[in-house]
């Protein structure tokens, strides 16, 4: 399951439209590890000078793994979080995440070439 719905948000989106902040609170309690890692992208991609910030620790084991494959597979995810705050999320592998400012778009369209995504692969990551 990909996300732990609360009978009240359950209830609420059976009635009709589910805002984002509502839909960023279920994300926030169930995908701590990949919310913790998104967000401490956010914040550091603000401030960066290239206008983004990426990940390249792998996560510490299968069920952070799978919390951030889920967060990242779902559009209705990815869209809420990225209008949460304000950026691009993208990503190559299972760990290889990136936030990127409105106004990186190059360096956001040189991360997901099929040249970027071939240069980030190692042996390590075929099984990832």
């Amino acid at each position: 399951m990909s996300l732990t719905v609360s009978p009240e948000l359950l209830s609420k989106a059976r009635r009709g439209p589910v805002g984002d902040a509502d839909f960023i609170a279920c994300i926030q309690e169930s995908l701590p590890y990949a919310w913790s890692l998104v967000s401490g992208l956010a914040e550091r991609a603000a401030t960066a000078e290239a206008g983004y910030e990426a990940n390249e620790v792998p996560p510490p084991g299968e069920a952070e793994r799978g919390q951030l494959l889920r967060l990242l597979a779902s559009d209705a995810m990815r869209g809420a979080v990225e209008r949460h705050f304000g950026m691009r999320l993208a990503f190559q592998n299972c760990h290889r995440v990136a936030l990127f400012r409105p106004e990186a778009d190059s360096a956001y369209t040189d991360f997901v070439t099929p040249r970027a995504q071939v240069l980030n692969q190692t042996p390590e990551l075929v099984d990832c």
